[in-house]
């Protein structure tokens, strides 16, 4: 069983009436985001074309967490459309609109409605890396290999 951690939410004023991110199921690990458009106003994504899709949420994660959003599975699979900066990461310190960068990796325009999912959230703790700085690494039998190097034909 997972953890929880109690994140503060405000809806803006363009998110009005649209329900706060919930998780699917009880093993969902992400929670939906909405996109918070004019309901008289969808987004038209054409194809190769990018857009900051608005969810009209702002959050404040506890120091030691990080959000991270990415793609939707549906949306990718069956549309070509999905988070370009993936996964994207909201620091703890953030305090504006939450927002995805969505891009139309398809063949067909894709439109964004009020309401429409359009990305998951995913909630995670994090270290803070302190480096410590020596002449040579450790040796592994793996070594520089990399980008595939572990793999057998």
């Amino acid at each position: 069983m997972s953890n929880t951690v109690a994140v503060p939410v405000s809806q803006l004023s363009h998110a009005e009436g649209m329900p706060l991110p919930t998780h699917a199921t009880n093993r969902s690990a992400g929670v939906d985001l909405r996109a918070a458009v004019p309901a008289d106003e969808p987004i038209t994504l054409a194809p190769g074309e990018r857009a900051l899709i608005p969810t009209g949420l702002t959050i404040a994660l506890p120091p030691d967490c990080e959000g991270q959003v990415r793609p939707r599975s549906g949306l990718a699979v069956k549309h070509g459309v999905t988070v370009i900066n993936a996964p994207g990461t909201i620091d703890a310190d953030y305090r504006g609109e939450v927002k995805v960068a969505l891009v139309n990796l398809g063949d067909e325009p894709f439109r964004i409605e009020r309401g429409e999912r359009v990305a998951q959230l995913v909630v995670a703790r994090y270290e803070r890396v302190q480096w410590e700085e020596v002449e040579t690494l450790e040796t592994t039998r793996r070594g520089s290999g990399g980008f595939g190097s572990t793999g057998t034909d």
